[in-house]
């Protein structure tokens, strides 16, 4: 069997329950359903980081965001009780990135196509082995909006009013067109949506509109007015859940990337290539529930992007290779976006450990139906304060047990998330033992990995509310 294709697709800010074959009823997204049916669908897949930055680059290098050094969305800063902690603002341009491995070691035709965010210049998508870039520059979401004029760097604007994912894929789509069929394709397509601004056709707009309507859903809200932020920046604002799917936008939104991910999957058909190439889909990070207009809600899981607990950080996966991959497959094994570089390259038969650290595990043996990754646990570390409302903290998940440690206060949390998956009940008084055990591990791995903590603000001054405090968003 020739070396496989290998596709790529990353959404950004989806959260775990915004398909229809991840529970949500109001999002309509069929051709993802169908492409579930005919693959791997994972129920218990993690980012490597509650926001984006920090996932792609753990995607691109196999290693944990605190290895790396890019703990925080690139471009983010905040402080409030705890300072900021440095991070690298770009992939560090001594990363061997999956795109660099498969090209030289594999032969692959590479290509990136839509959101970068880590880095310009020396560390953009051609300086870290694609062959194309289109699109790929250090936004972190589209600054003019999702319609042409797009006024991006790396990409042309088309005609006046188009719309930013339609022009993605149909980018991505000429490249499979146009491929040399005498080597294998690495596509690396990273969608800008569904991340903020939250714009559609105004089409799908007045669509969801009505279906809200006659669900009796009100489809701007309503929000759930929460505590205050503990950022300095945003510390006169509330933080605002959203409790039920119903953003009429933002539906819109997660409809057009369906039927657009429709017309990459037609296309391999189309080319003959489908039969050969690996496929996995899956999010940077939860969906946004708790701020900036909280356009989705990830129940049951608790909160959202930014946040440490499973709404921040679970997402959805699926996979998809025919003769490899077992058609309505499902799996509960634990999985993080730092396995994805050792899968593609033991996928496409090249080392999953090359010459140099991987913190990920090879996922081929689960993809062709065995075990999965013989592992302790699954690390989180983001020392940051998030602009969706969580404070800095580092998480550990081994077997069905989850441990959160928040920085400020040194508070522990500990969930069974086979019986608790909202994490609503705190159980580290109840099992100190095992809560114990799991901070100690935790603290081991932060220590190997030269983990940075985040030291106390000596100019930080509790927040004190007023009368005059707009809980919106503004």
């Amino acid at each position: 069997m020739n070396a496989p294709n290998l596709l790529m697709i990353l959404i950004d800010d989806l959260g775990w329950a915004d398909l229809g074959c991840y529970g949500s009823s109001f999002y309509e997204t069929p051709n993802l359903d169908r492409f579930a049916q005919q693959g791997l669908r994972f129920t218990d897949a993690y980012a490597a980081a509650p926001v984006c930055s920090p996932t792609r680059a753990a995607l691109l290098s196999g290693k944990h965001p605190a290895r790396v050094g890019v703990t925080q969305y690139i471009g983010g800063h905040a402080v409030g009780q705890l300072q900021d902690v440095p991070y690298f603002h770009q992939l560090p341009a001594n990363e061997r990135s999956l795109a660099t491995a498969l090209r030289e070691d594999g032969g692959y035709q590479t290509w990136h196509v839509g959101k970068w965010h880590l880095g310009e210049g020396q560390t953009s998508p051609e300086n870290h082995g694609f062959d194309v870039n289109v699109g790929g520059c250090g936004w972190g979401a589209p600054k003019h909006g999702y319609f042409s004029p797009y006024r991006c760097p790396t990409l042309d604007d088309g005609p006046a009013g188009e719309y930013l994912t339609d022009r993605i894929t149909d980018e991505a789509i000429k490249l499979l067109e146009q491929r040399d069929t005498d080597r294998p394709f690495f596509l690396n397509l990273w969608h800008y949506a569904v991340h903020t601004p939250i714009q559609a056709p105004q089409k799908l707009i007045d669509k969801y509109v009505e279906k809200a309507k006659q669900l009796g859903l009100d489809p701007e809200g309503p929000l759930q007015i929460g505590d205050h932020f503990a950022c300095d920046h945003k510390k006169h604002l509330r933080i605002e859940r959203r409790t039920v799917q119903s953003h009429a936008a933002y539906a819109a939104m997660i409809e057009n990337l369906d039927t657009n991910l429709g017309r990459v999957f037609a296309a391999l058909d189309r080319l003959g290539v489908a039969d050969n190439t690996l496929v996995v889909f899956t999010s940077d990070n939860g969906g946004l529930a708790t701020a900036e207009g909280s356009p989705t809600c990830n129940a049951p899981m608790a909160e959202g992007k930014g946040w440490m607990r499973e709404g921040g950080n679970r997402v959805c996966q699926l996979a998809r290779w025919p003769g490899v991959i077992a058609p309505g497959s499902e799996t509960s094994v634990p999985v993080v976006t730092t396995d994805l570089y050792p899968t593609f390259l033991d996928a496409a038969g090249l080392p999953a450990q090359p010459l140099q650290h991987i913190d990920g595990h090879s996922l081929l043996p689960l993809l062709q139906g065995q075990n999965g990754p013989d592992r302790d646990a699954i690390y989180w570390h983001y020392p940051h304060y998030s602009n969706q409302g969580d404070t800095p903290a580092g998480a550990v998940r081994a077997g069905r047990y989850k441990l959160i440690e928040h920085f400020e206060d040194g508070r522990l949390e500990l969930f069974d998330l086979a019986n608790d998956i909202s994490e609503a009940r705190n159980l580290a008084d109840e099992e100190p033992d095992r809560a114990a055990a799991l901070h100690r591990q935790l603290i081991g791995w932060r220590n190997e990995i030269d983990a940075l903590i985040p030291k106390t603000n000596p100019n930080w001054k509790p927040y004190t509310p007023t009368v005059n405090d707009d809980p919106a968003e503004v």
